[in-house]
């Protein structure tokens, strides 16, 4: 019995740490995303993200077998296949 009570015991105690220090970082939390919708939005415009590399021709190759397929088992429509085949190759 003395056991048992040690165990349920020392089960409480890191259940109230685990409880006690979740809440912490949640108020600490909480606090930082305050303070960042409390802080002024800039006044220019972010800069637009650099476009991304250039995808390889065998990606793009391999894009458009699997549209094709997609195609050719009537998951996707032919107006479906034409938008998607020409946002591969403009990448």
């Amino acid at each position: 019995m003395p056991g048992l009570l040690r165990g349920v015991a020392r089960t409480a105690v890191i259940s109230g740490t685990a409880t006690a220090v979740s809440n912490r970082v949640s108020r600490r939390q909480a606090g930082r995303w305050a303070q960042q919708d409390n802080a002024p939005a800039p006044s220019a415009p972010a800069p637009a993200p650099e476009p991304a590399a250039a995808a390889s021709m065998d990606t793009k190759i391999s894009q458009l077998k699997e549209l094709s397929q997609l195609k050719e088992q009537g998951v996707l429509s032919e107006a479906e296949f034409a938008a998607q085949k020409s946002r591969i190759l403009a990448l």
